[in-house]
C-alpha cells in the first residue's frame, strides 16, 4: 500500500469478504493507515458518514443495511488509550464479539488477555520507498473463516 489511496482501494477489496463473527487485528504505529483501511471498507460496505478512530471512545459501532436485506454489525475499536481488563469487562466489551458482528481492533496488543482469537492479522509497516514514505501490509489468517476471507480477496484480486 505506497499511499492512502492504495490503502483506501484495499479496504474495498476486503469489504468483499466481511462476514459476520470475524474478528481482525490491526497492527502498526501511529499513522500508520489503520484507520484509513477501516474507512474504505465501510465506505465500501455502504457507509456514507464520517468513519473517525475511536481512540477516546474506544468503539465505534456501525450498522450496515445493504439493498438486498444484508445487515452487519461491525464495531470498530481503538484501544490504543487502553488501561486495564477491568474496563474491558465493565464496558461489556466481550459481548460485541458474536455471530453477527465483526470486530476490528486497533492496537489488540494492549488488551491481548481479555481479546479473542483474530481470525485475521493485519500488519502495517511504514518505511521509504525510493524517496517516499510508503505502507506495505502484511495478512494472515488465523482461523477458517479468516482463510475463506483471505481466499475470497485474492481470487477478487
Amino acid at each position: 500500500m505506497p499511499d492512502e489511496a492504495a490503502t483506501l482501494q484495499f479496504g474495498a477489496v476486503l469489504a468483499k469478504a466481511m462476514r459476520p463473527n470475524l474478528t481482525l487485528y490491526l497492527h502498526g504505529d501511529l499513522g500508520a493507515g489503520k484507520t484509513t483501511l477501516v474507512r474504505g471498507l465501510l465506505h465500501a460496505l455502504g457507509h456514507v458518514g464520517k468513519v473517525k478512530s475511536p481512540t477516546y471512545t474506544l468503539v465505534e459501532p456501525y450498522e450496515i443495511k445493504s439493498n438486498n436485506n444484508f445487515k452487519l454489525n461491525l464495531y470498530h475499536f481503538d484501544l490504543y488509550r487502553f488501561n486495564d481488563d477491568e474496563e474491558w469487562e465493565s464496558a461489556g466489551f466481550r459481548d460485541y464479539f458474536n455471530a453477527e458482528s465483526v470486530c476490528i481492533i486497533e492496537w489488540p496488543e494492549k488488551a491481548q488477555n481479555v481479546l479473542p482469537t483474530p481470525d485475521i492479522d493485519i500488519t502495517f509497516d511504514v518505511k521509504m520507498l525510493g524517496k517516499c514514505l510508503g505502507r506495505s501490509i502484511t495478512i494472515s489468517a488465523h482461523s477458517i473463516l479468516g482463510k475463506q476471507c483471505l481466499q475470497a480477496i485474492s481470487i477478487e484480486r
